[in-house]
C-alpha cells in the first residue's frame, strides 16, 4: 500500500527528508552549526509555553556550597584538570540547585513518575558552571533533533489535554535505545521519595582537560549521604491523596530544621576517543559506563543550607545552561550535549529575557567582574563593564582602550576530527538492549514487580500494534521482563516475538558493520566489527 500521509516540512515549506539525525561530521560528530532544520525545530520548541518551563515546570531549590577534595579517586585532581573548582581544597564555592518534575505543569503533583531534574549552578571564582541533569543516569534519546517529539509524545495530547499511555509508548516503540530508560522510569526509581534522598547525574558526557591540554572524557554524578529512597505506584498514590507538593516541603523542613542535606561529587573517567572496544558509544547518554569499567571517583561534596526568601526571584528565574562551563571542563561530541547547549541558554533568553544573567540568582559570584560588549535589550539593568574608553565597545581597537582577549593557556586541547557531513545512524546498538536487560536483573523483587504492574496497566491502554512491539522489545532485554508484561496484560508473546526487527535498524544484540547515512548508504566501506 502506497503511504498516502502528508509529508513533514519546516515552517518555511522545505520537506524534512530526515527527522532522526542531525548533521555530523562522522557518525560521532560534532554537530554543524548550519543544522538549520534542527535549529528551526528546537528553537520553535524552546517557545512552546508562555511563561512557565517547556520542561521542568514544576520545580523547588535551595542554596548551599561545594567543597572539592582537591583529589580525583584519591589521585591529584590537577592530573585530569586544571579547573580551579575541583583542584582547590578548603574553598567553599556557593552553589544553588534547582530540583524539578520534566512533564508536568508548574503545579502538578510531585508524586509523579517523572524524570527529576538535578540542576546545579556553581558560584566558581572562575565564573559560572551550571551541571544540568537528572535523578536518572541515563536518557531516552541519543540525538537532540528528537526531543521536541520526546516531550510531544509524553505531553498531554493536543486534543484531550490528557496525557495517554498510547502517545508515549508509540514513541518509544520506534526507538529501542529509550528502553533501557522505559525501565528505570516505569520501577520504583521513577518516583523518588523526595529530593534529598535520590541521586543526580550529569547525563551528559563532558571532557576534562589539565594544563597540558590532555583530555579525558567523563560523566559526573551525585550521590546522597542521606541514601536513595524511591515509592511504588501505590506509595505515592497514598500522598498525593493528601499532598501535592511533599518533596518541597521535605526539603525546606530539613533545611529549617538544621539537617541539611549532602551529597557526595563523583566522575567516571575514561581516556579520549572513540573507545570502539566498547559495545556502546560513551557520547550515547542512553548508556551508562558499567562501574565495575569505570568507577565512580570521589572529588567533593555538596550541602544545602539555606532555603530561598524569594521563590519566585531565585527558583522561577534560576535559568542554567549546559553551556556554562569554566575553564579545564569541555564539551564532548555527545549530540544530546550540543544540541542542549543551543536549546538551553536559548529558552533563557526567551524565557525570561536577553539579560536574565543580571538576575541576582543567576548572576557569578561577587567579586567575579564581568566585561562584555553585550549591551541594551528587554529589561536591561547595568551595562556591563567596560573598558578605559566608554565609547568603545567593540573588539579590538587600535586605540588600545577597550576591552582584550584573555591570555591563551599554555597548552590547547586540540581534538582531532575527521569525518563525512551527514546524517548518520547509530552503529553500536549491541547494548540498547543488553543494558535494560541488566537494570531489569538488577531489580530487588518489589521493585520489578512494581515495574511490570505499571508497564500491564500501561500496555492495557495502548492498541495492538504497540503492545506487540512494546513485548518485542522488552522480550529482547530479557526473555522473563518480556513474558511477564505479555501474560500480565493479555498479550500474545508469541505473536509478538514473530515480528521482525524495526525497519533501518540494527537487529537486537547487533552493530551496523560500517559507519551508516539515514538513507541505509554506507559512509566507509570499512568492517566495524
Amino acid at each position: 500500500m502506497s503511504d498516502q500521509r502528508p509529508i513533514l516540512t519546516t515552517r518555511q515549506g522545505h520537506p524534512v527528508r530526515d527527522n532522526q539525525s542531525m548533521r555530523t561530521v562522522g557518525e560521532r560528530g560534532p554537530a554543524t552549526l548550519e543544522n538549520y532544520q534542527f535549529i528551526e525545530k528546537i528553537t520553535h520548541f524552546d517557545r512552546e509555553r508562555i511563561p512557565e518551563r517547556v520542561v521542568h515546570a514544576r520545580g523547588a531549590g535551595a542554596h548551599g556550597y561545594f567543597e572539592a577534595y582537591g583529589t580525583i579517586g584519591g589521585e591529584p585532581a590537577s592530573k585530569y584538570t586544571r579547573a580551579r573548582v575541583l583542584n582547590e581544597t578548603g574553598v567553599k564555592t556557593p552553589m544553588f540547585v534547582r530540583f524539578s518534575t520534566v512533564a508536568g505543569a508548574k503545579e502538578s503533583p510531585e508524586t509523579a513518575r517523572d524524570p527529576r531534574g538535578f540542576a546545579v549552578k556553581f558560584k566558581t571564582v572562575d565564573g559560572n558552571w551550571d551541571l544540568v541533569g537528572n535523578n536518572l543516569k541515563v536518557f531516552f534519546i541519543r540525538d537532540a533533533i528528537k526531543f521536541p517529539d520526546m516531550i510531544h509524545a509524553f505531553k498531554p495530547d493536543p486534543v484531550t489535554n490528557r496525557q495517554e499511555a498510547w502517545r508515549f509508548f508509540d514513541f518509544v516503540a520506534a526507538h529501542p535505545e529509550s528502553i533501557h530508560m522505559v525501565t528505570h522510569l516505569k520501577s520504583p526509581w521513577g518516583i523518588p521519595a523526595n529530593y534529598r534522598e535520590m541521586e543526580g547525574s550529569g547525563v551528559n558526557t563532558y571532557k576534562l582537560v589539565n594544563d597540558q591540554g590532555v583530555a579525558h572524557l567523563c560523566k559526573f554524578h551525585w550521590t546522597p549521604k542521606q541514601g536513595v529512597r524511591n515509592l511504588t505506584s501505590a506509595q505515592a498514590a497514598e500522598i498525593q491523596g493528601r499532598d501535592v507538593g511533599h518533596a518541597t516541603k521535605d526539603l525546606y523542613d530539613n533545611i529549617a530544621a538544621g539537617n541539611f542535606p549532602e551529597w557526595e561529587f563523583a566522575v567516571q573517567i575514561m581516556p579520549d576517543g572513540p573507545n570502539d572496544h566498547l559495545s556502546f558509544d560513551p557520547l550515547d547518554d542512553t548508556k551508562l559506563w558499567p562501574v565495575d569499567q569505570f568507577p565512580l571517583l570521589p572529588c567533593g561534596r555538596m550541602v544545602l543550607d539555606r532555603v530561598p526568601d524569594n521563590f519566585f526571584a531565585d527558583v522561577e528565574q534560576s535559568a542554567f545552561g549546559t553551556g556554562v562551563l569554566v575553564d579545564g571542563i569541555d564539551f564532548s561530541d555527545d549530540k544530546m550535549l550540543q544540541g542542549r547547549t543551543l536549546s538551553y541558554s536559548d529558552t533563557q533568553r526567551y524565557r525570561v529575557g536577553p539579560n536574565y544573567l543580571q538576575l541576582p540568582i543567576n548572576a557569578p559570584a561577587p567579586g567575579v567582574k564581568t566585561a562584555t560588549n553585550q549591551r541594551d535589550g528587554q529589561m536591561t539593568f547595568y551595562v556591563d563593564g567596560v573598558g578605559e574608553n566608554k565609547h568603545i565597545n567593540y573588539e579590538p581597537s587600535t586605540l588600545a582602550q577597550g576591552l582584550r582577549e584573555a591570555p591563551k593557556p599554555a597548552k590547547e586541547y586540540h581534538q582531532p576530527v575527521e569525518g563525512k557531513l551527514g546524517r548518520y545512524q547509530a552503529s553500536r546498538t549491541e547494548d540498547d538492549y543488553a543494558q535494560a536487560g541488566v537494570r531489569y536483573r538488577s531489580f530487588e523483587d518489589w521493585e520489578r514487580e512494581d515495574l511490570i504492574a505499571n508497564l500491564v496497566a500501561d500496555m492495557k491502554e495502548c492498541p495492538e500494534a504497540i503492545q506487540l512491539r512494546m513485548v518485542w522489545h522488552f522480550w529482547h532485554a530479557d526473555e522473563d521482563y518480556g513474558r511477564r508484561v505479555a501474560e500480565g496484560a493479555g498479550i500474545d508473546l508469541e505473536k509478538a516475538k514473530a515480528l521482525p526487527p524495526l525497519p533501518g535498524r540494527a537487529a537486537p544484540g547487533q552493530r551496523l558493520k560500517a559507519e551508516t547515512y539515514t538513507d541505509g548508504s554506507q559512509a566507509h566501506k570499512v568492517a566495524a566489527e
